[in-house]
């Protein structure tokens, strides 16, 4: 039990902190579009790296030197296009996407750009694979850690995608998701700048 609560914790540490997945899982919350494969992609997808890095594949990023800098650059290509998109919807204030409103991307179109926030960033590979890999071999119940850190995974998305919800009264207003696209857009290219430099 002590190493499935210092998995969970440990893992809900790491994956609350803002970043372009949580953003996109919020903001598809919000819109209370494809929330349930979202955020079961952004969980499996964790719960796959977390068991990878328990496991001890960390080692093979040392044996391909040439993985990092590619999904690093990978990666922060992806972040500062989707920032300008991003900018561009707080711009021209169109992304509330209301109901029948605006344009809505279709299930694939969301699914490609989860999968995309997930396995293209590699501060996932940092906290999943490697951190969560490392701080798992201090424990003799390594599958107790690993189980706890993808249960922190699984509450948090849900909570997340679905906790959304509770916000869409303040996000009835078009100034609202300016706000947030303005927030999202610096997110992103913040991570993008810290990927770059």
């Amino acid at each position: 039990m002590d190493a499935w609560i210092a998995g969970f914790g440990l893992g809900l540490s790491l994956i609350v902190a803002i970043g372009a997945q949580n953003a996109f899982v919020l903001r598809q919350g919000l819109l209370r579009l494809h929330v349930l494969p979202i955020v079961l992609i952004c969980a499996l997808s964790d719960a796959i790296l977390i068991a990878a890095g328990v496991a001890g594949v960390g080692g093979l990023t040392r044996a391909w030197p040439w993985f990092e800098p590619l999904m690093r650059w990978g990666g922060a290509a992806f972040l500062i296009l989707y920032g300008i998109k991003a900018f561009a919807a707080a711009w021209t204030g169109s992304g509330a996407l209301q109901s029948g409103e605006a344009d809505r991307p279709s299930l694939w179109a969301a699914i490609v750009t989860c999968l995309l926030f997930t396995w293209a960033n590699p501060h996932v590979y940092l906290d999943t694979v490697v951190l969560l890999g490392s701080v798992s071999s201090q424990y003799d119940d390594r599958l107790g850690f690993a189980l706890g850190a993808m249960g922190a995974s699984l509450a948090f998305f849900f909570s997340l995608g679905y906790g959304a919800r509770l916000l869409a009264p303040l996000f009835a207003k078009p100034r609202s998701w300016q706000v947030l696209d303005l927030i999202v857009g610096t997110i992103m290219w913040g991570i993008a700048a810290s990927l770059i430099f």
